[in-house]
């Protein structure tokens, strides 16, 4: 157990009451957000007097509601804190007012990247530029690196081997390196980990956690690791995580949303959950006493059937160390690391159904003892993030049959509550990208970091296109994939393919033909009853009704590669590339630096 002495002030009791009263404003914003959404639905769907599709589909609605309104409120939130804050990074984490950068590191650190199945070559390219950069600080020493690996295709571990043993020759008098592969990997990626913290946990203080697809600066990490000094109150810091510039046009595009969404989202977030953040499972770090002591994971009995381990490990661990008595935050600075996306929406699609099971597994923690009431919050929403999936759907199946037995749309559904019900749904759904991108609007030197205002307009709009149809497709899937997961249809612990490849018409058609059925079936029935309802149903069926070329364009290497000559999806890395990304050689980053499309500023 760690030794902790909390010491009792006006302060802390001013701080413990100003977080209570920013939980309280966001608990009633919450719930009068709610409220009126329900009762605007209620008054659309009020023509005719209340039917059983009227009520189900209001209770269907009622399932979508939680995670648009928590976004929609973090947004007004996080944006209110960007445009007012002089300081907004130290107005969510009050610790970053005492960093100056030049702390000396007194902490050991372990870095433990967890590998499975991943070309070795890439993570060593990833590797090596933090190794330089941490020896180059002059504190080495003071980290160690463990490669962990749960690989088990023959063909990547023989490889793997020779190429981390060379890797340690390298580095070993300047950052030790401890390469271990697990033959069985028991309990995923938390197993590979809690085996770690058994053998080698009580050597260190800290840990810093990687994903094979991270990438994380030498400076980010000392940053990190000078926070959780001065803090002894951290148990987990999470940095914010923000994609590595590609040149597939799937994950350009979808990286240019997370970049809006997840600024403004997460430091809204911040400001009301305070000490009892998220934690995202990489690009964080860890105080390892605690963690070890209070954090280890249960076995989830499954009726009698084989045992459980659980997947999204990485939220139970958050909650888990607050229980604890340890703090939980997020630092919402953009440079804090890097990821690689999927380069395509099959893959995509397989990541996000790992992600649905394991949030699935959440609602067995709910009454573990000694959950502050944030967290019990936090597994809630995390798990309506996947539950409101077959709710969209079901408005969708259940609106286009009231429309369709209704004499017209008009008896079914007001056309004035409808559609400002629609409208608002809508900017409450895109609210965390639009507080970000006014945010870079209004600032000379965001604007000119992602391209000029006008080149930012247009990747603006293209990317809200591209949720359109995307947010569907993925509803649709975790639809299906929750009804074979109640007969006992599972996914495993699955690698993913990162490099940029093409999706032939067969592949994308033997994965998405239920989705296209759905949206044409729609579409195709309201066009022959109620075509005045179409541009209603545009917004759930769209997406699945071009769920086959979508995934087949948006994977095509030479969309991808015009994508990056003429600036679609454009980071602020591909205009001004940071040095600690040159060594990478990324393909994307030359290409857009040198690009001579005009931009405004």
């Amino acid at each position: 157990m760690s030794k902790r002495f909390p010491v009792q002030s006006i302060h802390a009791d001013a701080a413990v009451n100003r977080i209570f009263g920013r939980r309280l404003l966001f608990a009633v914003l919450f719930a009068a957000t709610m409220a009126g959404s329900l009762a605007l639905a209620a008054v659309a769907l009020s023509p005719g007097g209340f039917g059983i599709i009227d009520i189900a589909l209001l209770a269907l609605f009622a399932i979508t509601l939680p995670w648009t309104v928590a976004g929609f409120w973090n947004a007004v939130i996080g944006f209110l804190i960007m445009r007012v804050s002089a300081n907004p990074i130290a107005a969510v984490m009050p610790v970053m007012s005492r960093i100056q950068g030049n702390e000396p590191l007194t902490a050991s650190t372990a870095i433990l990247l967890c590998i499975r199945n991943e070309p070795p070559e890439r993570v060593i390219r990833n590797l090596e530029p933090m190794l330089a950069g941490l020896d180059l600080s002059g504190y080495g020493k003071r980290f160690a690196l463990y490669v962990l690996s749960d690989s088990s295709d023959a063909s990547i571990v023989s490889g793997e081997e020779a190429c981390f043993a060379a890797l340690s020759a390298r580095w070993d008098d300047r950052v030790p390196i401890t390469y271990r592969r697990r033959v069985v990997n028991t309990g995923y990626k938390a197993g590979n980990i809690r085996e770690f913290c058994d053998r080698w946990g009580s050597k260190h203080d800290f840990a810093v956690t990687l994903d094979a697809d991270s990438f994380m600066a030498a400076d980010a990490i000392l940053r990190l690791v000078r926070i959780m000094q001065a803090d002894p109150d951290l148990g987990i810091l999470q940095g914010l995580i923000v994609g590595l510039p590609s040149t597939s046009a799937f994950a350009r595009v979808f990286q240019f949303g997370m970049r809006l969404g997840m600024r403004s989202y997460t430091i809204g977030s911040a400001w009301w959950q305070g000490d009892c953040g998220p934690y995202w499972g990489h690009n964080a770090i860890l105080r390892l006493e605690p963690f070890i002591a209070h954090c280890g994971l249960p076995t989830l009995s499954n009726e009698g059937m084989e045992d459980d381990h659980i997947l999204s490990h990485d939220q139970i661990e958050a909650v888990l160390m607050r229980a604890a008595g340890f703090h939980v935050r997020v630092l919402p600075q953009e440079d804090l690391g890097w990821e690689e996306n999927p380069p395509t929406l099959l893959e995509f699609i397989r990541r996000d159904l790992r992600w649905c099971q394991g949030n699935m597994q959440y609602w067995r923690f709910f009454s573990l003892a000694g959950l502050r009431a944030v967290s019990r919050y936090q597994l809630g929403l995390a798990i309506c993030m996947f539950i409101g999936s077959p709710a969209w759907i079901g408005l969708l199946v259940l609106g286009t049959l009231g429309v369709i037995f209704a004499d017209s749309p008009e008896a079914f559904i007001r056309a004035d509550a409808g559609m400002a019900l629609l409208m608002g749904v809508l900017v409450m759904w895109f609210s965390p990208k639009i507080a970000t991108a006014i945010d870079v609007l209004f600032n000379p030197r965001l604007r000119q970091a992602f391209g000029g205002a006008g080149l930012f307009l247009i990747n603006f709009i293209i990317e809200t296109v591209f949720s359109i149809v995307l947010c569907p497709i993925l509803w649709f899937g975790h639809t299906i994939f929750l009804a074979g997961l109640m007969f006992g249809h599972e996914i495993g612990w699955i690698g993913q393919t990162r490099d940029d490849h093409a999706v032939p018409f067969t592949l994308a058609l033997h994965n998405l033909w239920p989705h296209t059925l759905l949206g044409w079936s729609a579409l195709g029935l309201l066009a022959v009853v109620q075509p005045a309802a179409i541009p209603y149903a545009l917004f759930l069926a769209a997406g699945p009704a071009l769920a086959i070329p979508f995934a087949i364009l948006t994977a095509w290497p030479l969309f991808g590669g015009l994508a990056v000559r003429v600036g679609i999806g454009r980071l602020p890395e591909e205009t001004t590339r940071p040095e600690v990304l040159a060594v990478l050689a990324l393909p994307a980053i030359t290409p857009a630096t040198s690009s001579a499309l005009p931009s405004s500023v």
